[in-house]
């Protein structure tokens, strides 16, 4: 990627970003209060075409209305990689009404969107709505933000927990009993590792040059920030520097340990290995996002692999806006109430939700013999975790579960609720000093977290690490979020 354009061209939207008015203004938008525009990212197709995303909006206005609603839709479908600053200066000039996002999201992003009160609150319009029903009641209460109802979420898995992942072949052929494997440490006591060094990979332990503190000990900590340096400690329920705790350390140098051994490559801590890595027989353990059905990886990663559990589920704020939908803060009440109307048919009407998803049956698909979806794909393409509820979709893609619905709704009822859902750390009063403890964490803690130090060397940099976050501002941080989650609290 053009590192320097990309980022310039995320601090001009960013800066058009903070132009945006109030939640729940009543400015409203030059079209009328039952037209919705909507703003979608295209991640299946790299050039949608519009003529098909205006005919789609078409057959959902013409069904829309035999259904007796006034609510019509107008369609942008935008390449992803040109979502973020498109969609942006469309939602600050007023041309955006309902804009899909997520928390992962860059520039639209959730907490960018809630940082710059460009989202209208919903929380009294949703009570007694088709929307509001469409989804149980702890969805709604941990993708709340500040309090509020400020953003729909999709209806996908919800709920965050990790594996540790192994190729089938390799389980095979060694005979690795994975059931007995409930700890990382358990990949070296039962010997897998060595196994897998003793084969000659690369790669025995595959990161995926990833730092997996705060997922792996997500049973432990809550990490807001989807990183090391902020937690909120499970078992006293305030917010603690992760970095400074037993655990921690106890997970970087096991990191140190492996790498010293072989099973982790230094690959890992300078970013060597890619994301089709996994696709190769370079590697035999690595690490997997648990999902409704994990025999999705085999196909993802082009062979047979297997799962041992290493966390629970957990729902939280970020878990439950990885895909959602916001309501610009420019609509009126009106538009708003249009928005959530037509929500509610995507999430429950099985008629919208397939042309929304998947297009017009025989020119964007074909039902195979098992009425099931098989795309063509050349015009339109999405897919239901940034579409529509999966409670909602009936029409299956080939090769899907029957029982689809039923395995969503145990991972989903699977959960444990953090204390810490709906919990946003704000961090205008201490962004500077957040992004320059940003900085070092990438310069200290992504290494020690892939290994890239020697095992005895562990605690010396640990003591690096916390003094160059705190000569950058740390202590402010952790204060004015422990502030503010006590507040939160109350």
């Amino acid at each position: 990627m053009k590192k320097f354009t990309k980022i310039v061209s995320v601090i001009l939207a960013a800066t058009m970003l903070f132009s945006l008015t109030a939640c729940g203004s009543a400015g409203g938008s030059k079209r009328d209060d039952n037209t919705v525009s909507i703003y979608r990212a295209s991640f299946n197709l790299g050039n949608p075409d519009t003529a098909e995303v205006d005919a789609i909006a078409a057959e959902i206005n013409k069904y829309l209305e035999s259904k007796g609603s006034k609510v019509k839709v107008q369609i942008k479908d935008i390449p992803s990689g040109e979502f973020p600053e498109k969609a942006n200066l469309a939602l600050t000039n007023g041309e955006i009404d309902l804009l899909w996002t997520a928390a992962w999201q860059s520039v639209i992003d959730c907490k960018s969107l809630y940082n710059n009160n460009a989202v209208y609150d919903i929380t009294d319009l949703l009570p007694g709505t088709t929307l509001y029903g469409s989804m149980p009641q702890a969805l709604w209460d941990g993708s709340r933000y500040g309090g509020k109802n400020l953003f729909v979420p999709v209806y996908k898995d919800s709920v965050e927990g990790y594996d540790v992942m192994f190729r089938q072949d390799l389980v095979d052929k060694y005979g690795w009993d994975i059931s007995k494997v409930k700890t990382l440490k358990d990949l070296e006591t039962t010997g897998i590792l060595e196994d897998a060094k003793k084969e000659g990979l690369p790669y025995p332990y595959l990161s995926q040059h990833t730092a997996m503190f705060y997922r792996y000990y997500i049973d432990k900590f809550d990490c807001f920030t989807q990183n090391s340096l902020l937690g909120v400690d499970r078992a006293t329920n305030s917010v603690v520097n992760p970095i400074a705790t037993p655990e921690y350390k106890e997970f970087v140098t096991l990191m140190c340990h492996w790498a010293d051994l072989g099973y982790l490559s230094e690959d890992e801590a300078t970013k060597t290995t890619t994301d089709q890595t996994t696709q190769t027989q370079d590697w035999a353990v690595s690490w997997w996002t648990d999902i409704p059905n994990n025999d999705e990886a085999d196909g993802r990663y082009n062979q047979d692999v297997s799962f041992a559990p290493i966390t629970g589920h957990w729902a939280h704020t970020n878990s439950t806006l990885g895909s959602c939908y916001a309501i610009s803060s420019k609509c009126s009440k009106a538009k708003a109430q249009a928005c959530i109307e037509f929500l509610g048919y995507l999430f429950t009407d099985n008629t919208v939700a397939s042309l929304y998803t998947y297009g017009i049956e025989g020119k964007d698909y074909d039902l195979d013999a098992n009425g099931q979806v098989v795309k063509k794909g050349d015009m339109y393409n999405h897919s239901m975790w940034e579409s529509t509820s999966a409670l909602a979709l009936d029409t299956l893609e080939a090769g899907e579960p029957v029982n689809k619905k039923s395995l969503y709704e145990a991972f989903n009822g699977s959960a444990t609720g953090s204390s810490a859902a709906g919990f946003m750390f704000d961090d205008s009063k201490v962004n500077d000093k957040l992004t320059a403890c940003n900085d070092v964490l990438e310069q200290y803690g992504f290494v020690l977290e892939n290994g890239g130090f020697a095992e005895k060397d562990v605690d010396a940099k640990i003591a690096e690490f916390q003094a160059a976050l705190d000569a950058a501002g740390y202590q402010d941080v952790l204060a004015e979020a422990q502030k503010q989650y006590d507040e939160w609290k109350k």
